[in-house]
């Protein structure tokens, strides 16, 4: 009696279980509307796992004309991002028919840009707007994640945005841009700095307006000044430099290699004679003279780029370890100690100086 009783219970709690079962199922299903479809379960496993297991590439183009420290520093930011960082440089054509043209060709800024230490792969001529094409190419032939660019708007001859299909496409991102500096900004301290310059000089000071001034939509006068051109008073704060720095120093008997210079206006002439001279030892200590001196030995209108501009833009280099902000001009005993003290705790191999 008992076990035909304790059955019946069984099977009374197993109907009741199923009504309930299903009538969250209907639930679910009418509230629910159409399910959405989805990958299959071994399909979407391995989509996880290769996301999960392989470094996130961002990518990020730009011009890169007259490549200063800003250029630098959104590559810093970019990279920060992923963990590979692949870099488009616009062709000379395209920056032309977008705004004007370039001062540094193509093979210039493509040398500066592979320069710089945050960046793993440079692709040459990319289009200035990112196209469907373009970009679903970035994504399936690179493995491009997210498509990087400044909070500048950055806007086509007809008005639309440039970065319009990737922000769709939910793979956009989006950096601070470095205030304080331009290429634009650049150029005008460059037209500033001669415009007292001789009279024979006008016609080359005229051409580079000219030339600048083509496509821009500049308002530069004949006396230098533009909208926004002043004399730098660029401050770097300590975090924004230990952010460019690299943050080690020459292991016990690294050949230590010492070049100084002004370093103005950085471009690709500084990149190979740093790339030199990184070669000839384990740990570059690059040297970075004061304004004061540079004006002294090549002219009251120089440097262009102050002393903090200029060091931000040697620490970018890939083939520098370390600066010394203002150096003396004159290499010193005293100095050589000074460097072996604060450069590391162990004994320095031999000390290089490149002059």
């Amino acid at each position: 009696m008992d076990s035909a009783s304790s059955s019946a219970r069984t099977v009374a709690a197993c109907v009741i279980g199923g009504i309930v079962l299903g009538a969250s199922v209907v639930a679910l299903h009418l509230g629910a509307g159409p399910a959405a479809p989805s990958l299959p379960p071994v399909e979407a496993l391995r989509r996880r796992f290769r996301r999960r297991h392989r470094p996130v590439r961002v990518y990020m183009d730009g011009c890169f004309d007259m490549m200063h420290y800003g250029h630098c520093n959104a590559l810093r930011q970019a990279r920060a991002l992923g963990d590979e960082l692949v870099v488009g440089v616009v062709s000379d054509d395209e920056i032309t028919a977008n705004k004007g043209p370039p001062v540094t060709p193509l093979h210039e800024r493509m040398k500066m840009v592979r320069a710089v230490k945050w960046v793993d792969d440079v692709i040459p001529d990319a289009p200035y707007a990112i196209t469907e094409d373009f970009m679903n190419k970035l994504f399936n032939e690179y493995n491009i994640d997210y498509i990087i660019h400044g909070d500048d708007p950055c806007l086509l001859p007809d008005g639309t945005d440039a970065y319009a299909l990737a922000k769709k496409a939910g793979r956009y991102k989006q950096i601070k841009r470095t205030e304080g500096v331009s290429t634009t900004d650049i150029v005008g301290r460059m037209l500033l700095c001669v415009r007292e310059r001789p009279v024979s000089d006008n016609q080359s000071h005229s051409s580079l307006q000219r030339q600048f001034s083509h496509g821009h939509g500049q308002n530069i006068d004949d006396s230098g000044f533009g909208n926004g051109t002043k004399i730098s008073h660029f401050l770097p704060t300590s975090r924004r430099i230990v952010q460019f720095s690299n943050g080690r120093g020459p292991g016990p008997d690294s050949r230590v290699v010492y070049i100084d210079g002004a370093f103005d206006l950085f471009h690709a002439g500084h990149v190979e004679i740093l790339r030199l001279a990184r070669g000839l030892g384990d740990f570059l200590l690059v040297g970075i003279h004061t304004d004061q001196t540079i004006s002294s030995t090549r002219g009251p209108h120089r440097p262009i780029m102050n002393l903090h501009e200029r060091s931000l833009s040697v620490l970018a280099c890939r083939y520098v370890d370390e600066v010394i902000i203002g150096a003396p001009w004159h290499i010193s005993k005293d100095m050589f100690v000074t460097c072996e003290l604060g450069l590391s705790l162990g004994k320095l191999g031999p000390l290089i100086y490149i002059c």
